[in-house]
């Protein structure tokens, strides 16, 4: 498995666990392009994603514990930096792993709110497992889905150059379409629509006030 140690110890020696915090490199856009898929490849793989999400400790490690609060949990707003992180590096399919596992937690919960974190066993048919003190609601994990959606998306607000921009946007098989009503930009205000159509994601202004530009590549 390919990641970046998340610290070192007493003596300055690495420490050699797989975890989720080596997304974050990802996010902040300090990693280089290659290893960024190579760390995309550990935190998607069988021993760091749940089914449900990234753990924040792999299965590999000597502390991991699936209802540890950090040494083996998953976290929604952990995930979403991480899916964050992908899609700025172009890594689509990945991101979309995410957003579909953490869809398909909470679909098995009512109310249909993700909590601050939920246990990291393996997928199986049956729900997943509740961490029994988790807050709910919790504010960071209330900004899952947009984040998620974002990443999908490829959703970037530039403000220096006026521009919304959608790069490769993609969206998973539970979601057909997408409304965005009140995106603002400066002093321009979009109402946006995003849909499936022939394997590809189409974009359709339904309402724009102001010079802001919208900007779809692939």
């Amino acid at each position: 498995m390919s990641t970046y140690v998340p610290a070192l110890d007493g003596d300055k020696r690495q420490c050699r666990v797989v975890a989720s915090n080596a997304g974050h490199a990802l996010l902040t856009g300090i990693a280089a392009p290659d290893r960024a898929e190579r760390v995309a490849d550990t935190l998607t793989g069988i021993s760091c994603f749940s089914g449900w999400g990234i753990r924040t400790l792999a299965r590999t490690a000597v502390r991991y514990n699936p209802i540890s609060y950090h040494n083996g949990s998953v976290w929604p707003h952990d995930n979403a930096l991480i899916a964050l992180g992908f899609s700025r590096y172009g890594l689509k399919p990945a991101a979309l792993r995410i957003f579909t596992g953490l869809f398909d937690a909470v679909c098995h919960w009512d109310p249909r709110r993700l909590p601050e974190l939920f246990c990291g066993f393996a997928r199986r048919q049956t729900a997943p497992t509740l961490y029994p003190v988790a807050c709910s609601p919790q504010a960071w994990a209330a900004a899952t889905p947009v984040a998620t959606l974002a990443a999908s998306l490829g959703l970037d607000l530039d403000w220096k150059g006026n521009a919304v921009r959608f790069s490769d946007p993609i969206l998973p098989s539970f979601l057909g379409e997408v409304v965005i009503r009140r995106l603002r930009l400066g002093a321009s205000d979009l109402d946006l629509r995003l849909h499936q159509q022939g394997g590809d994601v189409a974009l359709n202004v339904l309402k724009r006030s102001g010079d802001a530009r919208i900007l779809l590549s692939k």
